[in-house]
C-alpha cells in the first residue's frame, strides 16, 4: 500500500501535494498508520481539512497514529471554534485517542518503561509499544489542553497539572530508553526519535516561561525548564523528517511571534528559524498556517502594509474553517492600529464582534475605543453608541477556572470609567490598550511610527494638564508617562525614558485606581538598564515588583518579570 505523497514529476514544483483521491486503506501496521497519517497531516497543510479528517476518523480507534492526529485536529478545531458542540467533540476524541493509545501500551505498570530496558533490555520492550507511550503522552497534553477550556472548575484544573506531569514523565522514560537503544534501522525508529525531541522540547520550553509558584500549582514540581534546551530540541525535531515535525516548527512560530514578544527580553526570532520556516513555506506554498505567521513575521519586521496583502490571502484561500477568518480579522485589526487607520480598525473589529467566539468583551471594548476616535457621524452611520458599547462589555465577559480572564477584567473596569466619566483624552483608550498588548515592542522595528504615537501621547499629557480631572488625574497623567517612556526606550533616548518611568514611581502614593502603572514601570525601567548593559540595577528594579500585589495583569508580570531575571542570571 503505498499512501506517502507524491511530488509532480516537474522539478518545478517543490512543493509537497497530495493526492485528489485518497486510497482507502485495508490493513494498517506501524509503517502504514504512520505513512497514512502523514498524508492526512499534509492534506491538513495544503487546507484539505475534510479530507483530512475523511482519511484519519476510520482508523482512529485502531492505530495511535490515527487516534492522536484525529484528536489533535478536533482539538485545533475546538479551539479555533470555541463552540461548545466542537469542545465536546475534542474532548471525546482526546478521551478515546487515549483508551486507543493505552492497548498497544506495555502492560505492566509496576516499573517505569525505563526501569524495563535498564533491568530485562531493549528486547523486552516492543517497537510499536515505544510509539504508543510517546502518542499517549502527547494524547495526555491534548486532553489536558481541552479541558481547560471545557472545564472551569479548580479539579479539572489540577487534573489537567496531573496529566501534564505523567505526561512529562513519560517522554522523560522514551528519552532514557532511546540513551540505551544502539542505533535503529527501523523505518519508524526516526518518527519515535523526532516525536521525543518534540515533547522534550515543548516541556522545556513551556516550563522555563512559568514561575516556580505556578508549577507548583500545576503540580509539576521536581520538573524544571532550560529554555535554550527546549528550542535547541524543537530545531532539531523541525529540521528532521518525522510525524511531529510540523508541530515543532509550528510550536518556534508561535513561541517567537507571539509568546516572545509578550514575555521575552533581547533580540527576538533567530535567522535560523526563520529560515526554517521559509523551508516549510515552499515545500506547502498555500497552507493558510503557515501563510498567517508569514504575515506575523512581516508585521514584527514592521512591513504592515505586507502583513495586510498575506493575511487577505489568508481569508481568500479558504472558506472551510472560516474561524481562521477570525485570526486574520484580529491581526488586520492591529495593522490597521498601527498606522492609525481608524475605520479600518472599527471594520474588522465589528467583523469579529458578530462573528467570533472567542472575547466579545474585548471585540466589544475594541469597538467603542475607536469609535471615541472618529467623528460622531461615523457613529450615526453605524448606528452604534461608543457609551452603550463600553457599558456592554462587562456582561460579555467569560470565565476560564472559574475566574475572570485578566484582561477582560481590566477592560471591563476601563470600560465602566469612560463609560461613567468625561474629560479623558480620546486616544487614551488605544494608547493603553496597544501597551497592555504588547503593541509598542510590535512597532520597534517602525520608528516613524513609534515618533507618531509618541507625538498622540504628548497632544495628551498638554490636554490633562489644561483640563486635570480631580478624580481621575494623577492616573491619567502617569499612565501617558509610562506610555511616553517606552516610546523614547523605543527610539534609543534611555535618559529620557528613564525620567519619565520614575515619575510614575514617585506617584505611586497619589495613584487611586491604576495601581499596576508601578510595577509595570519597575519592570520597564529595569529592562531600560538590561538594554544598558546595568544588569545590577536591571535586577534592582526588577526584585521591587515582588513587593506588589493585587493590580491588573499582575500574573502577566509575574512571568515577565521571571523570564527576565531568568536571561539577566545566564548573560551576567
Amino acid at each position: 500500500m503505498s499512501l506517502v505523497l507524491s511530488k509532480r514529476e516537474n522539478d518545478e514544483d517543490k512543493f509537497e501535494d497530495a493526492y485528489e483521491i485518497i486510497p482507502v486503506a485495508t490493513t494498517m501496521n506501524l509503517v502504514c498508520s504512520l505513512e497514512e497519517c502523514t498524508t492526512g497531516l499534509y492534506l491538513f497543510l495544503n487546507n484539505r481539512f475534510s479530507d483530512a479528517i475523511n482519511l484519519i476518523h476510520p482508523w482512529s480507534n485502531n492505530s495511535t497514529y490515527h487516534a492522536l492526529l484525529y484528536s489533535i485536529l478536533m482539538a485545533v478545531k475546538a479551539i479555533l471554534t470555541f463552540d461548545p458542540h466542537d469542545i465536546q467533540i475534542g474532548m471525546a476524541a482526546a478521551k478515546e485517542a487515549l483508551k486507543t493509545c493505552n492497548r498497544f501500551r506495555r502492560k505492566s505498570r509496576i516499573m517505569t518503561l525505563s526501569r524495563i530496558v535498564r533491568k530485562q533490555g531493549l528486547k523486552a520492550v516492543k517497537e510499536e509499544e515505544l510509539h504508543a507511550e510517546l502518542c499517549y503522552a502527547e494524547c495526555l497534553i491534548l486532553k489536558s489542553s481541552v479541558s481547560f477550556i471545557q472545564d472551569d472548575t479548580i479539579l479539572g484544573f489540577l487534573k489537567s497539572g496531573i496529566n501534564v506531569g505523567l505526561s512529562y514523565q513519560i517522554y522523560k522514560d522514551c528519552q532514557q530508553v532511546l540513551l540505551q537503544t544502539p542505533h535503529c534501522q527501523s523505518k519508524a525508529y526516526k518518527h519515535l526519535v523526532g516525536g521525543i525531541k518534540f515533547g522534550l522540547g515543548i516541556f522545556n520550553l513551556i516550563l522555563s516561561l512559568v514561575p516556580p509558584k505556578s508549577l507548583k500549582l500545576l503540580n509539576v514540581v521536581g520538573f524544571g525548564g532550560d529554555r535554550e534546551v527546549g528550542l535547541a530540541f524543537l530545531h532539531e525535531s523541525a529540521s528532521e523528517s518525522h510525524i511531529n515535525n510540523i508541530l515543532s516548527v509550528l510550536t518556534l512560530l508561535f513561541y517567537y511571534n507571539y509568546i516572545y514578544i509578550a514575555f521575552g527580553i533581547g533580540k527576538g526570532y533567530s535567522s535560523t528559524i526563520e529560515g526554517l520556516f521559509i523551508i516549510y513555506l515552499q515545500k506547502f506554498p498555500n497552507c493558510v498556517i503557515l501563510i498567517f505567521f508569514h504575515a506575523r513575521f512581516s508585521m514584527l519586521k514592521g512591513c504592515f502594509e505586507l502583513a495586510q496583502l498575506k493575511l487577505q490571502k489568508c481569508i481568500f484561500i479558504q472558506n472551510e474553517w472560516k474561524q481562521v477568518h477570525h485570526l486574520c480579522y484580529w491581526e488586520l485589526m492591529w495593522c490597521h492600529i498601527f498606522l492609525q487607520e481608524w475605520k479600518q480598525v472599527y471594520h474588522y473589529a465589528n467583523l469579529l464582534s458578530q462573528n467570533s467566539r472567542w472575547s466579545k468583551a474585548i471585540y466589544t471594548y475594541s469597538k467603542a475605543m475607536i469609535l471615541a476616535l472618529l467623528p460622531s457621524d461615523f457613529m450615526k452611520s453605524v448606528s452604534e453608541d461608543m457609551i452603550s458599547l463600553f457599558l456592554q462589555v462587562d456582561s460579555l465577559r467569560i470565565k476560564i477556572l472559574g475566574t475572570s480572564v485578566p484582561i477582560e477584567k481590566f477592560v471591563a473596569e476601563k470600560s465602566k470609567r469612560y463609560a461613567t466619566t468625561s474629560g479623558w483624552f480620546t486616544a487614551q483608550p488605544i494608547l493603553e490598550f496597544i501597551y497592555a498588548w504588547s503593541g509598542f515592542r510590535v512597532m520597534s522595528k517602525r520608528l516613524d511610527l513609534i515618533s507618531s504615537w509618541l507625538s498622540i501621547i504628548e497632544k495628551g499629557q498638554v490636554l490633562l494638564q489644561e483640563n486635570p480631572n480631580k478624580e481621575y488625574g494623577m492616573d491619567d497623567t502617569s499612565l501617558l508617562n509610562l506610555l511616553k517612556g517606552i516610546c523614547l526606550k523605543h527610539l534609543g533616548k534611555y535618559k529620557r525614558a528613564e525620567t519619565y518611568f520614575n515619575c510614575v514611581i514617585e506617584k505611586e502614593k497619589v495613584l487611586k485606581y491604576d495601581h499596576y502603572l508601578v510595577p509595570y514601570s519597575y519592570y520597564e525601567l529595569g529592562i531600560l538598564h538590561y538594554l544598558k548593559g546595568d544588569y545590577a540595577s536591571a535586577v534592582k528594579n526588577l526584585d521591587n515588583i515582588k513587593n506588589y500585589k493585587d493590580y491588573a495583569m499582575e500574573a502577566r508580570l509575574h512571568f515577565r518579570t521571571h523570564i527576565a531575571l531568568e536571561q539577566i542570571a545566564k548573560e551576567k
